[in-house]
């Protein structure tokens, strides 16, 4: 009786493990998210307010294309992983190999994570750009309109 008992708790830890995975993809999904919105309040902001600075404009929409692309990632990360439990989870229960299937799948899911947060140090990076561009520019007495939200000075 023993017997299965300790077999449905492995299972069960087996299925589990690549939900910590799926945790931190889910953190990563609300950092992205949060960053998207400030760029379309800065968007918003400058459209508003009449001060149209074309290069700024063309940043904002890099920008927001990368974090599309680090939202998609994480989001088939996601996917991934769930799959790589789901396989997992069916795998032991039909005592059956889906090995290959488990490694695509949880295998794919790393690699989407880690697709996402190259293009979330990219925007990163993009960011931190324009905010010396800026500084460049205040340094030689140029006028320049800010690249940040106030909100996003904190």
């Amino acid at each position: 009786m023993k017997e299965p008992l300790s077999a449905a708790a492995h299972v069960i830890q087996l299925a589990l493990t690549p939900i910590f995975l799926l945790t931190a993809v889910g953190s990563l999904l609300n950092v992205f998210v949060t960053r998207l919105g400030r760029i379309s309040d800065r968007i918003h902001n400058l459209k508003i307010g009449g001060r149209h600075n074309p290069h700024e404009m063309r940043r904002l929409r890099t920008r927001s294309r990368i974090l599309d692309v680090a939202v998609t990632l994480a989001a088939a990360a996601g996917a991934m992983t769930c799959c790589a439990a789901i396989t997992l989870f069916f795998g032991v229960l039909r005592d059956s190999g889906h090995a290959a299937i488990l490694f695509f799948f949880f295998g794919g899911g790393l690699l989407c994570a880690v697709g996402g947060l190259a293009c979330f140090v990219t925007e990163i990076t993009l960011a931190g750009r324009t905010l010396r561009d800026e500084d460049d520019a205040d340094d030689h007495g140029r006028t320049v309109v800010s690249p940040v939200a106030p909100d996003d000075r904190r």
